[in-house]
């Protein structure tokens, strides 16, 4: 047995073996590594820049907020233990957990980490809209709250958030990674290095970094969540991460049982994987585990219908009959099962994709398959069989194109020509923002687990350059029905608001919803206690990793 005291050293020795290659297995004395791959690379690990896939994975593992999700995507309980909102909706009262540490750092007294109080979201918080701080996360209170002074630290174990306004979803966007909670002295003394110097409360601790080659965090002993039997999380002891930039390659080491978990299924092997009806091949039948789930993402066309714009002016996606004809004429099913091996839902409903809380596809009507129709409108239009109809352009990234091809022979076939652009990914969003193109293809992925979010994509007072509404979507019914959600508080209320809402978009077709997305993730047999949230957040602190 190895001595409590020298158990750090031994575990760092362990960790460095790990990183080094030294041919250290983990499982000599059963210490458990969870190995993944984070192609995209990383930036960071300060939470105020949280704003990719990678990042919020790696600050879940190491840091806490209020609140978290679960599973079903409602507002749990974290190191706020409980909390009340005032009758107004103004005010939100939190308590907090006394029991919460943060890691350990020379910069704490003796090196041990000190207690997480009030305070430390309160600084957390301000730091977040503090403009010298630049947050890509200041979105979340700039304009919600007054100022700095909105968050208030009652003392150690209570603490206060005051808004501007009403907002209902408040405790679903506190569980984004942004509002992590990080101590003011570790913050302060390393500045932009905080970004590799990360100290949190999470279940996991921050070991070594080599950029764009390995990271490797540590089980945090002191970590305050158990499990239902009352034993401590984590159960795994590490977690290694590496940074393999070729998809194909790190499916490859996945194959070979070097990585535990992986995202995703590039278009470039996914039929060796799937069949067309989205089950795994034979030849990889039992290898590993498949899960498959509703994602928070809709991919969609979006049409620029704001007749003030120049371009829209004498585009003939301005006539509404145009645009439901559009959304008639795609074989969405089809094109689901061939192009994407079943990974995906049709986008018969609306805006809003499947898998988020109050989703009914039933109560909002959007559109299915129907050329005949789409046929129909076109000459309702002035447009008999295409006669005269302008040629439309289609903007795309190479990512893309298949999908669009695809769209562009459904359209031919019932006379709407069209000609696709392939622009670089970087250069298309900077003309999506800027109202620069008539016709894209877009996808929203939910910042938070709230409807409100998708919804906010068509409320007036968010065009560009102030939002996200990049169709220059407008409708005083719909902005209505917007800013009386803000005063509803019981969710299903809400929900039906959201559906009213989601309607009217769909009436106007200012979108051509193409599918709702389905994440994919595979894990080795081995691997248990997963998390299967449609945000595709990458919760470790209750998976197992059985020694084989």
């Amino acid at each position: 047995m190895i001595p409590v005291r020298l158990f750090k050293n031994y575990i760092g020795l362990f960790c460095v073996c790990i990183i080094m290659g030294c041919g250290y297995k983990s499982n000599t004395d059963n210490r458990t590594v969870f190995n993944i791959n984070l192609e995209d690379g990383l930036t960071s690990l300060d939470p105020a820049f949280a704003r990719n896939q990678n990042a919020l994975w790696m600050d879940n593992q190491l840091y806490n907020g209020l609140v978290q999700i679960n599973d079903s995507l409602k507002s749990v309980p974290c190191i706020a233990k409980s909390w009340s909102i005032s009758a107004d909706g103004l005010q939100y009262t939190f308590h907090l957990r006394n029991d919460v540490f943060f890691h350990d750092d020379p910069l704490f007294t003796n090196g041990k980490g000190r207690k997480c109080v009030a305070a430390d979201f309160a600084y957390s918080f301000g730091r977040l809209i503090d403009p010298k701080v630049a947050s890509s996360g200041s979105w979340i209170f700039s304009d919600k709250v007054a100022g700095k002074q909105s968050f208030i630290a009652q003392n150690d174990s209570t603490f206060i958030i005051k808004l501007k306004q009403p907002f209902p979803p408040l405790l679903s966007l506190l569980t984004a990674q942004y509002c992590s909670v990080v101590p003011h002295e570790v913050v302060e003394h390393y500045g932009k290095d905080f970004r590799s110097h990360p100290i949190g409360t999470g279940p996991f601790k921050f070991k070594h970094w080599k950029e764009r080659e390995v990271m490797v965090l540590l089980k945090s002993e002191r970590y305050w969540e158990k499990d239902s039997t009352g034993r401590p999380l984590p159960y795994l002891d590490a977690i290694k991460a590496g940074f393999i930039s070729d998809k194909q390659t790190a499916f490859m080491e996945f194959i070979k049982g070097d990585l535990d978990f992986f995202n995703g299924i590039d278009g470039s092997y996914r039929d060796d994987i799937l069949t067309k009806s989205g089950k795994l091949t034979s030849k990889y039948g039992g290898r590993f585990m498949m899960n498959i789930r509703p994602y928070l993402n809709t991919e969609y066309l979006g049409i620029l219908i704001d007749t003030n714009i120049s371009i829209v002016k004498h585009s003939p996606l301005k006539i509404l009959k145009i645009r439901q004809a559009i959304n008639y004429a795609i074989d969405k099913q089809k094109m689901i099962k061939y192009l994407r091996n079943s990974i995906g839902t049709p986008g018969y409903a609306g805006f809003i994709p499947q898998g988020m809380p109050g989703f009914d596809g039933k109560q909002v009507s959007g559109y299915s398959y129907n050329p005949d129709k789409a046929r129909r409108l076109l000459a309702e239009a002035g447009f008999p069989n295409g006669r005269n109809l302008p040629e439309i352009v289609l903007n795309t990234t190479t990512t893309y194109r298949d999908l669009i091809e695809y769209i562009q022979g459904e359209l031919d076939r019932v006379n709407i020509k069209t000609r696709v652009e392939v622009t670089q990914g970087a250069s298309l969003r900077e003309l999506i923002a800027k109202n620069g193109v008539n016709f894209f293809r877009g996808s929203w992925i939910a910042d938070y687990p709230d409807g409100e979010n998708y919804l906010s994509v068509f409320y007036s007072k968010n065009k560009i350059p102030f939002g996200p509404n990049y169709t220059g979507f407008n409708n005083k019914e719909f902005d209505r029905l917007f800013e009386q959600t803000y005063r509803v508080n019981n969710d299903q209320e809400r929900y039906a608001l959201y559906r009213k809402m989601d309607n009217l978009v769909m009436g106007q077709s200012p979108v051509v919803v193409l599918y709702y997305d389905k994440l994919v993730n595979l894990y080795q047999n081995n691997i248990s206690g997963y998390a299967k949230n449609a945000q595709n957040l990458l919760v470790l602190k209750r998976v197992r990793k059985n020694i084989k």
